[in-house]
């Protein structure tokens, strides 16, 4: 084990992490949102946060010089880290040997982008915990959540804005389109935050800690795109109301009010009050008058 300033061995801290940079002459671009936690305890924290144990194979993207990834190993059954960058993901392998040498077995590193990964290698995973950049993290995390649901806990460390637009209820300010279709999947809760001055290089926002657990969906014959397609269509225009903002999936807004209604719902309430249970019920109702128009 080591402290926050880093050795040889163990958890990388801040020395450590400019040592590997400079090794492979890394310079952090804004465009890949790379910053990298150089606190051995914020690592320690986002483990124990992510509940992750011993029987857990780990999903990690992003991992980029390994700070987490150590952090996971040391708890973990083992880690599939995702990562895109060839530099990165050929480092990897050769710091967790130097620095935890009884898990280098335990790791897995796929290199690839994370929105086009359909298949991993070893364990199927069963949880998630990455630092995810701000730009992709959304559609990143939907396309895990989609692609591999054997993973039923996780978390995530996203730029403070998202985290709380990830996390948001109904009714609240920040809920909108990542909010309701995460909570297809899963529940999410915000469980902390995480100062900039623990990465390099400092970034300009803090970050936020979302705790993740996989859920069923709501029950519905809906499919998951056709729920999907409302959520997106309602908050098209967040002000507008139901009836007006679901005209052109339903084919007026005469039609819309009468789907609505059926899903017992108000016409005239609009997209942001809604939850996805209430949404699925809206899809369902436009699936059945669509098929019914078709007979």
């Amino acid at each position: 084990m080591t402290d926050s300033r880093g050795d040889s061995h163990g958890l990388l801290g801040a020395a450590a992490i400019r040592q590997l940079a400079d090794q492979v002459g890394l310079r952090p671009t804004k465009q890949r949102g790379q910053n990298f936690v150089i606190d051995a305890n914020t690592v320690r924290r986002i483990v124990a946060l992510s509940g992750v144990g011993p029987d857990d194979t780990v999903i990690e993207v992003g991992p980029g010089l390994g700070s987490l990834t150590l952090g996971l190993l040391e708890q973990t059954a083992g880690v599939t880290a995702v990562e895109i960058e060839p530099v990165l993901a050929e480092l990897l392998p050769h710091t967790v040997a130097a620095r935890l040498p009884e898990a280098a077995d335990r790791l897995r590193v796929v290199l690839r982008d994370a929105l086009q990964v359909s298949e991993l290698p070893g364990p199927e995973p069963t949880a998630l915990v990455a630092n995810l950049p701000y730009n992709v993290s959304v559609p990143v995390l939907i396309h895990l959540l989609e692609t591999f649901p054997g993973w039923t806990n996780g978390l995530v460390m996203v730029q403070l804005e998202v985290a709380d637009r990830i996390a948001a209820p109904p009714g609240s300010k920040v809920y909108g389109v990542p909010s309701a279709k995460i909570a297809w999947f899963c529940q999410a809760t915000r469980v902390g935050t995480v100062p900039p001055k623990v990465f390099w290089p400092v970034p300009n926002v803090e970050s936020g800690l979302v705790r993740l657990t996989r859920r069923e969906p709501p029950a519905t014959t809906a499919t998951r795109e056709q729920v999907f397609r409302v959520v997106d269509e309602a908050f098209r225009q967040r002000r507008k109301m139901l009836r007006s903002a679901l005209s052109g999936l339903a084919g007026s807004s005469t039609q819309a009010s009468a789907a609505i209604e059926a899903a017992g719902i108000d016409p005239q309430a609009r997209g942001e009050v809604l939850g996805i249970t209430e949404f699925a019920r809206i899809a369902e109702q436009l699936q059945l008058a669509s098929l019914g128009s078709q007979t």
